[in-house]
């Protein structure tokens, strides 16, 4: 292993997907080498602009595009600005002096893949979704070294090595049954009633809103409490009101083990940062994939609901009668959530981070002996 990492380059960007497993890897990189320098890249249109200075890192934007849909070498619709982009990177990682480049996919990985393997820097890649993104099947052509976050992505042939998926400490040492009372008086909950959380992710889900607020008289008569994140893009949403029990509605939470700790049951799309952070705490939930794209998300959720961590519905059939008929009924059986939550916590893991950088020093510490 290396005595020392001083300088680590993260990439990953565009999405939340890609960037909270990077700044929850740089967090346990401090951990562990508290000198040590971090410098994320970044594009100047993603959302890292927002995230990565926000929370205290350094970033470093870098021209990038979008990719074809098949990784070759070459990746040549553009070369010049491929080329361009590949330069500026370069010299980012010649400024911060980079023992290693460590990347997690969007667009801005390609030319700090390029840049890294011309330049002879250790190249770690995690990937997460099956199948992997453009930019991670280009990489991989680049370095042995490949991190997985799922055992099924192995299983489904993917090459490299399952580590977990990196996850903040917050959610990572999460104990949902310790922090409910906190958690619920939080977002204004009763600390006694059966609690539903709904989350489309960050944008919000137009069908899983539709559903909810369709179900909310029935949830309320029941004595069920919703927490909805109905997502970023949708302020027109008007939240019920008088259902009977609390009905608290919100664009976007920032404290979102604190929505996983208020839950007994999460509502919600099949994404893979959201599928590792479930399976870590151990929250059941009813999945329902994003219905357009080459069905990753039903892939994500399945290996779990096999193992009877949660449920699987499609999106065409999540109606405002599935809500009433199907979900809102097993929010009354608590033996069953509970046989629930303990097949998901079974499938998850917390150490991400930490089996990542065991592979980043691996690499680093291979490519010093050579």
């Amino acid at each position: 292993m290396p005595e020392t990492l001083r300088s680590v380059v993260l990439a990953g960007g565009g999405t939340g997907g890609h960037i909270e497993p990077a700044l929850a890897f740089a967090q346990c990189l401090r951990r562990h080498y508290p000198d040590v320098r971090v410098t994320c890249l970044g594009t100047p249109k993603g959302l890292e602009t927002q995230i990565i200075p926000a929370r205290g890192w350094d970033l470093e934007l870098v021209p990038a595009y979008p990719l074809p849909r098949k990784a070759n070498l070459d990746l040549v619709r553009t070369p010049v600005r491929m080329a361009r982009a590949t330069k500026a990177t370069r010299k980012v990682l010649d400024s911060v002096s980079a023992d290693v480049v460590v990347g997690f996919g969007g667009y801005v990985s390609v030319p700090a893949y390029l840049a890294a393997w011309r330049r002879h820097t250790p190249l770690v890649i995690h990937e997460k979704d099956t199948p992997p993104g453009v930019a991670n099947r280009m990489g991989a052509r680049l370095t042995k070294w490949i991190a997985l976050g799922f055992e099924h992505q192995q299983e489904a042939g993917q090459s490299g090595e399952v580590v977990g998926v990196p996850l903040r400490p917050a959610i990572a040492q999460l104990d949902r049954e310790a922090t409910r009372d906190e958690a619920r008086k939080f977002f204004d909950l009763d600390p006694d009633r059966p609690t539903l959380v709904v989350t489309g992710g960050s944008q919000g889900a137009r069908t899983l809103n539709e559903a909810t607020f369709g179900a909310a008289a029935a949830l309320g008569a029941a004595g069920i409490q919703v927490l909805h994140i109905y997502g970023a893009r949708n302020d027109e949403v008007v939240a019920p009101k008088d259902t009977g029990a609390p009905y608290v509605s919100v664009p976007f939470v920032e404290r979102m083990e604190l929505a996983y700790a208020a839950a007994d049951l999460l509502l919600c799309r099949g994404g893979a940062m959201t599928c590792a952070e479930i399976f870590a705490v151990g929250l059941p939930a009813v999945y329902v994939p994003y219905p357009h794209g080459n069905g990753e998300q039903r892939r994500n959720a399945l290996p779990v609901v096999r193992a009877g961590g949660g449920m699987l519905v499609e999106d065409s059939e999540l109606t405002v009668s599935y809500v009433e008929n199907i979900i809102l009924p097993l929010l009354s059986n608590s033996a069953e959530l509970a046989k629930m939550s303990a097949a998901a916590g079974r499938y998850g893991r917390r150490d991400g981070d930490e089996a990542l950088l065991t592979l980043v020093e691996k690499a680093v510490a291979q490519a010093g002996a050579k």
